[in-house]
């Protein structure tokens, strides 16, 4: 891999991370549509690296107050500005867990077909406009509640499947449960970390297999640092798209990207 593969894949996998477009199905689609060898999911899971970075430092404020939430350590600051806690977090958190130690196996060979994408892409699609244009618009996450965290771990279960999108999911999960578009977006976005530390250290039991002379380090790091640097502009742009508009471009981004999909690659 040279180092121009390295920043395409990183700059595609920092934007489509946050933006509720499937990272996973443009990770899947990019070497495919342009004749590149798929680098696999443990390639993957790096650049997810880089963005759990992106999302840490970005939100470095909101996880201040998510530590000094656990007990013993709340003693040392007022208030709680993110309205998030350890425990929203971890409730949130554990059904990805549970279910992708399941379905590992499946993530990595079944799921991964065309037509599992351009399904899922569409479903995701619509279920986005939908639970985004009749949601109740009013509920921020300093009234988010232990069920509500629950709910939306389970809607982060969906996203095991490429093209479902882990943020755009758990978006649709906070806007059923009546959160506005950035609450939802943010708690989308901080639960994102810890289920994706989770997988990194998961895959790096196939640490060997990274460093052959194909898996060179420095196109390696340069591909997570281009994540990072494009995931923090991404989570910045959406925060501030989100303000003023829906999901509609999102939803029918992806109806366009299936339509490809299944036009050029078949199924």
């Amino acid at each position: 891999m040279n180092y121009l593969d390295a920043f395409l894949y990183g700059a595609i996998q920092g934007i489509t991370e946050y933006l509720p477009i499937s990272s996973s199905a443009h990770l899947i689609l990019l070497p495919r549509f342009f004749n590149l060898k798929d680098p696999g999911l443990t390639f993957d899971v790096l650049l997810h690296f880089g963005t759990m970075m992106a999302t840490i430092i970005y939100f470095w404020r909101d996880w201040m107050d998510v530590a000094y939430s656990v007990p013993g350590l709340n003693k040392y600051r007022k208030g709680n500005t993110a309205g998030v806690s350890w425990k929203l977090i971890t409730v949130a958190t554990i059904p990805a867990l549970i279910v992708g130690a399941g379905l590992n196996d499946w993530v990595e060979t079944v799921f991964r077909s065309n037509g599992v994408v351009a399904t899922t892409l569409v479903m995701g699609g619509v279920l986005l406009f939908l639970a985004d244009y009749f949601a109740v618009r009013n509920k921020n996450l300093k009234v988010a509640t232990v069920v509500d965290a629950l709910w939306v771990g389970i809607a982060q279960c969906f996203a095991l499947v490429p093209g479902v999108s882990r943020s755009g999911a758990t978006m649709i999960g906070g806007r059923l449960l009546g959160f506005t578009r950035q609450d939802a977006a943010r708690f989308s976005f901080l639960i994102s970390a810890p289920v994706t530390a989770a997988a990194v250290v998961y895959e790096m039991r196939n640490w060997d297999k990274l460093f052959t002379t194909e898996w060179e380090i420095g196109p390696l790091l340069f591909a997570g640092f281009s994540a990072f640097l494009f995931g923090c502009l991404a989570i910045g742009g959406l925060l501030r798209l989100l303000r003023r508009f829906g999901y509609l471009s999102f939803a029918v981004y992806r109806i366009i990207l299936a339509v490809t999909i299944l036009k050029f690659l078949g199924v």
